[in-house]
């Protein structure tokens, strides 16, 4: 339990009201901490509103939709004699109530900041070196402040390319998206990451015809192939165009369309053009390297374990620092820097131990090593995989596709790893997580009393199979 560190009061001023910076002003304060943020685009920053929340909203709406199209399979059909009924999104009342979404929930934070004392100062934020910050207020005002500690949290925002210009119309960032008011009849979803997989899934969901531009072998590079492979079989399964192996040259507009030249001379025309090729730290212009604090060569601010940068007394947090593109890993750097630099217990992050989850359908979520660490040598592991098919609630849901996958040490039969490919996997990863975070063995596990019928049925099954093989 955290509590209040005696000795003079300290001032923490945090540069970015995302969630590397708001949930350090709260651990801050409850540490007895003044705490002044400032945050030039709005509380909750690019995750709340404009980036994370937004986008599972959109996604939620469409998985929403495509209970309609599956109805049938469970013996549900639509009364009436219309030949043609279909559920068909509105996409501007849908947007509507995604930024208002996203208001709200900006608005909850700032009430949360402010119960606790938080001062906020809606402005740009800048360091001007020995423990001293500057905001350039929206009212155009600049304040000066002296700070103990300093945190960085100023994220990151879609990358550009001089060839693939955004106009807001046509070619759009995944931040932009949220203004239109019908939806495409025909969007190419450049790039095949997180961003462009999960909002590919959401537009083809809400009845657009989506063409997936991706330079790699597959889409989800990044990620366990077994589950991306299930993912690109179900795109393309459900309609999409998925070219592999296609590099963008350049989108241009053409008319009311656009056309997404490729290095090998293809053209791909559509109505819309929706750019996933990155992100960039908004690291530039704010006095990080005048006042000592290192970047990489990406731009990228260069943090340690416990968050510390370069120069005393300042900290970073979050997309900026390029550990890892997760809401969840900016809040815990965050709050470990405020631990550390006030006094608190604290103990340095743990990447093992992150549950990520991509909110394609079906949803892939995963935690500890990967399948990429045992094939590469990093790590010895023995692995399972359990497909769903045979998982008596799986099948009461009409779901076909996906798996468990464990991965254990050999010898301590500790869990250290897993993937899941489900519905709502984002919410069964987490007793695989708790198992990688407190290192249970495959029989503790497999010991534990699971519902049935239940999905986590799966996770109980694989460690029981993972235990037979040392019989």
């Amino acid at each position: 339990m955290m509590r209040a560190v005696s000795g003079p009061q300290k001032h923490v001023v945090i540069i970015g009201g995302g969630p590397g910076g708001y949930e350090s002003a709260l651990v801050a304060a409850q540490l007895g901490a003044r705490v002044t943020i400032v945050e030039d685009d709005g509380l909750g920053g690019a995750a709340v509103l404009t980036d994370c929340v937004p986008s599972k909203a959109l996604i939620a709406t469409s998985d929403f939709m495509s209970r309609f199209a599956t109805a049938g399979r469970l013996g549900v059909g639509f009364e009436g004699t219309e030949e043609d009924q279909h559920a068909e999104a509105n996409v501007d009342q849908v947007n509507h109530r995604i930024i208002d979404l996203a208001k709200a929930q900006s608005t909850d934070i700032r009430a949360q900041l402010e119960s606790v004392g938080v001062q906020v100062r809606p402005g740009r934020g800048r360091l001007l070196g020995n423990g001293r910050v500057a905001a350039d207020l929206s009212s155009g005002q600049t304040e000066e402040y002296d700070a103990d500690v300093i945190l960085v949290a100023t994220g990151c925002k879609p990358r550009i390319m001089d060839t693939a210009t955004p106009d807001g119309e046509r070619i759009l960032t995944w931040q932009q998206i949220y203004d239109l008011t019908e939806l495409p009849d025909h969007l190419i979803v450049v790039g095949s990451g997180v961003t462009g997989a999960e909002l590919a899934h959401a537009y083809l969901g809400l009845g657009c015809e989506v063409t997936l531009v991706s330079s790699r072998d597959r889409v989800l590079p990044g990620e366990d192939a077994d589950a991306a492979t299930v993912i690109e079989n179900v795109f393309r399964r459900h309609g999409m165009k998925v070219l592999n192996r296609s590099r963008m040259q350049s989108v241009r507009r053409e008319g009311d369309g656009v056309v997404v030249t490729l290095e090998d001379g293809r053209e791909v025309t559509g109505s819309h053009a929706l750019l996933a090729v990155g992100s960039v730290p908004q690291t530039k212009g704010i006095g990080l390297e005048e006042a000592g604090v290192e970047l990489s060569k990406s731009g990228h601010i260069v943090v340690d374990r416990v968050s510390r940068t370069s120069a005393q007394g300042v900290y970073a947090a979050g997309d900026c620092t390029g550990v890892l593109p997760l809401a969840s890993v900016a809040a815990m750097q965050g709050r470990i820097a405020m631990a550390h630099s006030l006094g608190d217990a604290v103990a340095p992050l743990n990447l093992r131990g992150v549950c990520a989850n991509i909110f394609t359908d079906p949803e892939i979520a995963t935690v500890g090593y990967s399948q990429a660490d045992v094939e590469e040598g990093r790590i010895e592991a023995r692995v399972v995989t359990l497909p769903l098919s045979t998982n008596p609630r799986a099948k009461m849901r009409n779901i076909r596709d996906g798996f468990v996958k464990l991965f254990t040490r050999p010898g301590s039969n500790t869990i250290i790893g897993g993937v899941v490919v489900a519905p709502q996997a984002s919410e069964l990863i987490y007793p695989i997580g708790l198992a990688v975070q407190n290192r249970l063995t495959v029989d503790q596990v497999a010991n534990t009393f699971s519902v049935y019928p239940s999905m986590t049925g799966s996770i109980a099954e694989a460690a029981r199979r993972l235990h037979s093989h040392d019989v």
